[in-house]
């Protein structure tokens, strides 16, 4: 059975609808919409990865609506309704067409007899690997709701957290921004005039004023090509970051940065030790839940060190040995590690340590912004006060002439 996007009015009230009907055919469509009181305007055939001919929408989906989708999925499942009415319902309470869609060719696929996992597996860029095996572990362990529902947490939680550090440093950005155009506009427009002014005396400017009167003629004669610069070389970083070896040598380089380093260091691991938990918490082997785990791991040496360890972890080794050779996560994480799997409470532990670096995160970031804030307002003072000296000077030197 496929899946039509349709346009249509109803017919009692006029008002106009759209969304997702399932038929065998484009006329059968037409008339469960006549059956349902609506008058078919266009429709369009839904192809194999949720899009139609008409309406094209981007393959991933924003975090929130994730979210929301698997809390309001595991809510339905735990209530006792079948994967193909939850689907059903779900559809209904979509607004964003997108989603929609998507939803209609999930339950396509498992009308055809396909299981949810190999269902996602046709929409990967809305649902991630970890989303993927943490559903196929649900299907098999028959604890569908609980994982959906474990899921959801960690959904919503890894969101939370990268909201915070987005606001935590919101302010300091835009402060930044302020105070580099405020110099821009002091140096390119009000200096000269103010500076010029002593030309006609003939005097010899101090040696800090000529500095200032250098940089200022500098940005306007050759500013725009600074400019040009500055993005060229910002597009040409970009285009080497996709090349391995060049974004392996700059995580590596942001690692051992002070403050940056650390603060990197602990995203990631509190992004591997939540996943990991919800992971080996699921029933997923340890091998395919460091497989998975290593995903989430964005900076590549420290996931060329998760992949390591499971290469070790396979041939025999435990995980916490295994991690810790590889140096790249901070020792207090590898000790909890092996207190798990010491006591046989490797997800009780792997969830502790998921929440002690998202604690000790929060407060590195929280200490960054708060360095970052007076140290931005010590060096904005710093040239506010040789702009001010640059243009008082030349003004003292004429008083001590006149008198």
């Amino acid at each position: 059975m496929a899946g039509y996007q349709y346009e249509a009015v109803e017919i009692e009230s006029g008002r106009a609808r759209s969304g997702v009907i399932e038929a065998d055919s484009a006329k059968l469509a037409r008339s469960k919409l006549r059956e349902q009181g609506l008058i078919g305007l266009e429709i369009s055939p839904l192809s194999g990865d949720g899009t139609s001919n008409k309406f094209r929408f981007a393959r991933s989906l924003p975090a929130v609506q994730l979210s929301l989708f698997t809390r309001q999925f595991a809510v339905l499942l735990e209530a006792g309704l079948t994967i193909e009415q939850s689907l059903n319902a779900l559809i209904e309470q979509a607004e964003a067409p997108a989603m929609r869609q998507i939803l209609a060719a999930i339950r396509g696929d498992i009308l055809a007899g396909q299981p949810l996992a190999r269902a996602l597996e046709n929409h990967k860029g809305a649902f991630p690997e970890i989303y993927r095996t943490l559903i196929a572990a649900g299907e098999q362990t028959g604890k569908l709701g609980q994982v959906l529902l474990r899921l959801a947490d960690y959904l919503e939680a890894r969101h939370a957290l990268r909201q915070k550090i987005g606001l935590a440093l919101i302010y300091p950005a835009i402060i930044s921004l302020v105070a580099v155009i405020v110099v821009l506009a002091l140096l390119t427009y009000v200096v000269p005039q103010v500076v010029n002014v002593f030309h006609d005396t003939k005097q010899v400017l101090p040696f800090l004023t000529r500095a200032l009167l250098w940089t200022s003629s500098s940005l306007q004669a050759y500013g725009i090509y600074g400019a040009i610069l500055l993005a060229g070389g910002g597009y040409t970083l970009q285009k080497l970051l996709h090349i391995p070896a060049y974004r392996l040598r700059f995580d590596a380089w942001t690692l051992r940065l002070p403050l940056i380093g650390k603060l990197i260091r602990g995203m990631n691991t509190a992004r591997f030790a939540s996943t990991m938990a919800i992971l080996v918490g699921s029933g997923v082997p340890l091998l395919h839940a460091l497989s998975a785990g290593a995903g989430v791991v964005s900076n590549l040496p420290m996931r060329s060190a998760v992949e390591e360890a499971a290469r070790k972890v396979r041939e025999g080794g435990s995980l916490s040995r295994a991690i810790q050779q590889s140096k790249a996560f901070p020792p207090l994480f590898v000790h909890l590690i092996a207190s798990g799997e010491a006591s046989g409470k490797l997800e009780h532990m792997l969830d502790r340590a998921a929440t002690q670096q998202t604690q000790e995160l929060e407060t590195r970031a929280a200490v960054i912004t708060g360095l970052f804030e007076p140290l931005l307002i010590l060096v904005m003072g710093v040239v506010v006060l040789l702009i001010v000296l640059a243009i008082l000077l030349p003004i003292f030197e004429m008083n001590q002439l006149v008198h």
